[in-house]
């Protein structure tokens, strides 16, 4: 498997480069574009709501409380910095990859 350059290790976990989609038909977790994950969800960009969904969307996908998934950079753009709290990235991908 290649690697992922959506993914840079910290010493508090994994930064993941994602580019949100708001208003999408459905959630889902996309391919990756360039050094960015592509991630959809349904919900608008009003009040932090894509954002909260983005939040609960990682969380269920890597099987982690919200607490543990902090958007630290891209509150207002479609470019977004999460980070994942205890988390390698090679375990990540192996979440993402197992999510079909």
């Amino acid at each position: 498997m290649p690697p992922a350059t959506f993914l840079r290790e910290t010493s508090g976990g994994t930064l993941l480069a994602v580019k949100l989609q708001p208003r999408a038909s459905k959630n889902e977790i996309g391919e990756p574009l360039g050094d960015e994950l592509k991630i959809k969800v349904t919900a608008p960009p009003v009040d932090a709501a894509a954002n909260q969904a983005l939040v609960e969307l990682l969380a269920e996908t890597l099987g982690c409380s919200r607490s543990r998934v902090t958007l630290i950079r891209g509150q207002t753009s479609r470019h977004k910095t999460v980070l994942l709290h205890g988390f390698t990235p090679d375990a990540i991908r192996q979440k993402l990859a197992g999510r079909d």
